[in-house]
């Protein structure tokens, strides 16, 4: 289970067994599903632009364990009023851990460091690559060969990457910290392999709760190690962009997420990955003023077109 900003939650990693899904993915999609899908994907990509605002007020491992603890607490605590329970196997229980570190405390952790120094457009578009890092990952690793319509999303998605980083690399952004959102995506994906294929069963939004615990458990010693409370601004922009990537990023995203999984199944599902890298830089444009080059929506295109066709190469023949 995934967490925003960022966090395109794993199709295969479901929260209850599909339904058979229609051949065709438009097939699947009624006007609700429809709704849903645009709806997560426009929190998920949002989600940066937040985090933007919090880092520009806020130490970002500090703001960033202090979020999951209250998220945490509040998402756990709104399972056991649903009659979820903390009783978990032990798979269920690699799955929090693996996740609470690799995703809340590396990968976010990652781009929060690195949205100091870069833009929030841009860590969304590096952020979107990881139905590519997982399928690149499944085939070095796990050797699971993609079509050849993944293997062509692959390459187009990864040199749509990389026109956006050298454009912004060009423009000043700082290559250290563009390397540490790249490092923030290879965690996650390599969490998304680890863990491929455990079920959370019916106690989803607990393990998301837990796992968000662990992040902040993770973050915390470094927080404390190398950041003042003191070094907080208690501006609104700030304290608006904890809470909305708190309730809206963290724990509505989740539920839509899974909620849409159900209706329309995974992979389906997964599909509207490929609407990420246009809503991340364009809500990054409209709300932080940032400037989008030729080089951006050139690159931006490549890559969309990329995770389409890795999604659409995952479909059963």
């Amino acid at each position: 289970m995934n967490d925003a900003p960022g966090a395109s939650p794993d199709p295969t990693i479901d929260a209850a067994p599909a339904a058979a899904e229609p051949k065709g993915w438009l097939a699947a999609l009624d006007p609700v599903a429809m709704l849903m899908g645009v709806g997560f994907a426009i929190i998920w990509s949002s989600a940066f632009t937040a985090a933007k605002f919090v880092v520009a007020d806020a130490p970002p491992f500090l703001a960033l364990s202090a979020r999951f603890a209250v998220a945490g607490l509040m998402a756990c605590a709104l399972a056991a009023a649903m009659g979820q329970s903390a009783k978990l196997t032990r798979r269920q229980w690699g799955l929090v851990v693996v996740f609470g570190l690799c995703q809340n405390s590396l990968y976010l952790g990652l781009n929060f460091l690195a949205m100091t120094r870069i833009d929030g457009g841009l860590a969304a578009i590096i952020a979107s690559t990881l139905p590519l890092f997982v399928a690149a990952g499944a085939w070095v690793f796990l050797s699971e060969r993609p079509r050849k319509l993944g293997a062509v999303g692959l390459a187009l998605g990864f040199a749509g990457v990389a026109v956006v980083m050298g454009a912004r690399i060009e423009g000043g952004a700082d290559p250290l910290y563009v390397g540490f959102a790249l490092l923030g995506a290879l965690a996650l994906a390599v969490a998304t392999l680890l863990v491929r294929g455990v079920s959370p069963g019916p106690n989803v939004l607990m393990i998301v709760g837990l796992q968000m615990l662990v992040g902040s458990a993770g973050l915390a010693p470094v927080a404390l190690a190398f950041e003042s409370v003191d070094d907080v601004r208690w501006t609104l922009p700030m304290l608006l962009g904890v809470g909305y990537s708190m309730i809206f990023a963290g724990i509505v995203a989740t539920v839509v997420w899974l909620r849409l999984v159900r209706r329309i199944g995974p992979t389906n599902a997964a599909a509207f990955h490929f609407l990420n890298p246009c809503l991340g830089l364009a809500v990054a444009a409209a709300l932080l003023g940032e400037t989008l080059g030729p080089r951006d929506l050139v690159g931006v295109a490549i890559v969309t077109v990329g995770i389409l066709l890795v999604q659409l190469s995952r479909r059963p023949a």
